[in-house]
């Protein structure tokens, strides 16, 4: 059975390998067959097919050649007893030399102060050498000759595994270097097949690739090949500028990530929040933000949807800077990350550019389900708005007959801000006449007059309110009506239009509202007149079998009753 060395652990295959990684080295030869008798060494196979091995050998007589073969090739050491020197040697075994090899022999012994020293220095490290495997080799006899010698020859046994340790550690190491280098293959192949597979799953899900620039240093003259060897993800938005749409890239990562697959060099990793802080009359603060929804990096859909949300948001407080300080209706304070609006009396509509790292970590503030939906909302529509900015500009460049006008010069007939505003407005006028209404209806009740309010602050369907939306400016505004109805006979009817336009409508006019104390005047005077006409009619009523007249008296404000003779 033939033997191999054991495996270093830090080699061991723990998962499944090509077949090719599998491949084992023998380190050592096998000394026994499977019946564990001695594998004798083939020397040769005579053309009958009779195989000539090896005969044994005796291992004390092979360790007396050893020994010899070093007396003879390195000489007797001076220190034991018997000295011999070659000369010797040569006339013990060769008793004729001839007289010329006599006469060099003679010219030689006579040696300079130099010469001997010089061969000293020679002769001493091979001397020590010599010395030391002599000790070594003595003392190795003296003990083989102290026990007793053998009848048999001794089995044949592994020799130790000292002379081949060096051997075993080189081959270790070795193969160690060959499988990191294939595994470093295998990666370089599983990374560029990655890097392409990614790239065709981009294209399919119709982002956008451009060319990616030559690299720096690469030739740019005549007859240079200027082909692009690689690409770039395309992220932005078709009509952002310029410097919005350069930042918008990506590139496929040619070295091993963490997560991420694209890599995004000009990402801030910022997010918008839309905040909305009221006060009300008794100076209590109601706060709420947007919900900034987190995805996971970890795809490369993912990863390009975030970034393009961050960039496209970006976008947006770049526009929102510019038309802060055009706002004909309200005031801002603008920061570096930081708009701050009084939108409306009593609220303030705040923009900020806030980490999305920090944000994902956070609860978002929901202490208000109500403002957050309206947060939400002017988030969302700002995404609107700037769509059809894009739409604007991109029609007018398209329909642009003069070309010396870049389209940059166009005026912005799409506002981002204004429409945002002109809603907030729009909520806390129709918050304030509500509340008024709600005062009279409650004033009506407790004098035991039944009465009820029907109030619609937007009267349009979400269709239509998206349409009024995107539409230009003067299509832009959406209304409302309220109606009151008083003792189940009488109405009021009410309409109002955005940002603050109030109109009653009367039987006898139609009245417009400039202010809410001509409001709560006119529903003083209303209510007064439904309730001298009901007291006209229940005098009527009364008074029939006298023939009594009862009106109502507009200048004086009172209703009058008439019968033989009295006033009433």
């Amino acid at each position: 059975m033939s033997s191999t060395t054991p495996i270093d652990s830090n080699l061991a295959v723990t998962m499944e390998q090509p077949s090719w990684k599998k491949t084992k080295l023998s380190l050592e030869r096998p000394y026994k067959d499977d019946k564990g008798e001695r594998i004798p060494v083939l020397l040769d196979i005579a053309p009958d097919g009779v195989q000539v091995f090896e005969s044994p050998q005796d291992p004390t007589k092979l360790l007396g050649e050893n020994l010899r073969r070093i007396f003879i090739e390195r000489g007797m050491p001076s220190g034991l007893p018997g000295d011999l020197s070659i000369p010797q040697a040569l006339d013990t075994k060769d008793d004729k030399v001839e007289p010329d090899q006599q006469e060099e022999v003679v010219s030689k012994a006579h040696m300079n102060i130099e010469e001997l020293f010089k061969m000293r220095m020679e002769i001493m490290p091979q001397l020590f050498t010599a010395l030391g495997e002599m000790t070594h080799a003595r003392e190795l006899l003296s003990l083989l000759l102290a026990s007793p010698a053998p009848t048999d020859p001794p089995p044949f046994t592994k020799p130790p595994p000292y002379p081949f340790s060096g051997c075993d550690e080189a081959l270790r190491k070795a193969s160690s270097i060959f499988k990191a280098a294939a595994n470093n293959l295998e990666r370089s192949r599983l990374r560029g097949q990655r890097y392409w597979v990614d790239a065709l799953k981009t294209r399919r899900a119709n982002w956008g690739l451009v060319p990616a620039p030559l690299p720096f240093g690469a030739p740019t003259g005549k007859g240079a090949d200027k082909t692009s060897k690689d690409f770039f993800v395309s992220f932005g938005l078709e009509e952002s500028p310029a410097h919005f749409r350069r930042r918008a890239v990506g590139h496929m990562a040619t070295y091993e990530t963490s997560s991420h697959v694209l890599v995004f060099p000009h990402r801030q990793r910022v997010r918008l929040q839309v905040s909305l802080i009221l006060t009300d009359s008794s100076g209590l603060f109601r706060t709420a933000s947007n919900s900034i929804t987190s995805l996971s990096d970890a795809s490369l859909e993912d990863s390009l949807k975030i970034a393009q949300r961050e960039m496209v948001e970006e976008e947006l407080f770049s526009v929102l800077i510019k038309e802060a300080s055009t706002l004909p209706t309200a005031s801002a304070r603008v920061a570096e990350r930081l708009i701050v609006i009084d939108s409306a009396q009593g609220m303030e509509l705040k923009f900020e550019l806030v980490d999305g790292d920090a944000v994902n970590a956070q609860e978002t503030n929901k202490s208000d389900e109500y403002l957050s939906a309206t947060c939400n909302l002017i988030y969302f529509a700002l995404q609107g708005f700037l769509l059809s900015l894009h739409a604007s500009q991109k029609s007018q460049r398209l329909s642009q007959v003069d070309t010396q006008h870049p389209p940059s010069a166009f005026p912005n007939k799409a506002p981002l801000l204004q429409p945002i505003i002109d809603l907030l407005q729009y909520q806390v006028f129709c918050d304030r006449i509500k509340v008024e209404l709600d005062k009279m209806v409650s004033a009506l009740l407790k004098a035991g007059i039944p009465s009820s309010l029907r109030f619609d602050a937007v009267g349009e369907s979400g269709h239509q309110l998206v349409e009024h939306l995107i539409a230009n400016e003067t299509a832009r505004r959406i209304g409302g009506e309220a109606l009151l109805r008083i003792d189940v006979r009488q109405t009021l009817r009410l309409t109002f239009l955005s940002p603050s336009s109030l109109t009653a409508h009367l039987p006898q006019a139609t009245l417009p509202i400039a202010s809410i104390p001509q409001l709560v005047q006119l529903l003083s005077d209303e209510v007064e007149r439904c309730l001298l006409n009901r007291l006209c009619e229940v005098g009527s009523q009364a008074c029939e079998r006298i023939g009594a007249t009862w009106f109502v008296d507009f200048v004086s404000g009172k209703a009058v009753g008439r019968w033989e003779g009295n006033i009433l």
